[in-house]
């Protein structure tokens, strides 16, 4: 045991044990949030960026985790790592076809694609667009 001789009279303060709250009491998780339209939109933004690769984990019980390289912001000095994307909404847009996946790479207990963004399809005109009439001149 540390202790000081010199001065007895003289007290230490010791780190304390920080007590965690409970699961339950704590806020509830963005995952049960309803999807809004700017978190979709901000997914989708992420998505197109070529300078973040996005990659869907499907994992051997059917579990799905999408994720992206976050690079790192100079100002802060934070990133160079994976972050999670919320599933709710990815399933989303790929259910409506805003994102597609690439070639599976197969592991023995996971499947992993890399996500991208749909090609656009040109929509067809609403009407059809008339030639005018040619006129002989006889």
């Amino acid at each position: 045991m540390l202790a000081t001789v010199d001065r007895s009279t003289t007290l230490v303060d010791l780190p304390t044990v920080r007590r965690r709250r409970a699961r339950a009491a704590a806020a509830p998780s963005p995952a049960a949030a309803p999807a809004s339209p700017g978190t979709t939109a901000d997914v989708l933004r992420i998505i197109a960026d070529p300078r973040t690769p996005t990659y869907v984990t499907v994992f051997a019980n059917g579990r799905r985790r999408y994720s992206y390289w976050r690079p790192i912001d100079p100002a802060t000095g934070t990133g160079g790592c994976y972050a999670a994307l919320p599933t709710a909404e990815c399933d989303e847009l790929q259910a409506s076809g805003r994102i597609t996946l690439g070639e599976p790479v197969v592991d023995p207990n996971r499947t992993t694609y890399r996500v991208r963004t749909a090609a656009r399809v040109p929509q067809a005109p609403a009407r059809p667009a008339v030639a005018p009439e040619r006129r002989r001149v006889a």
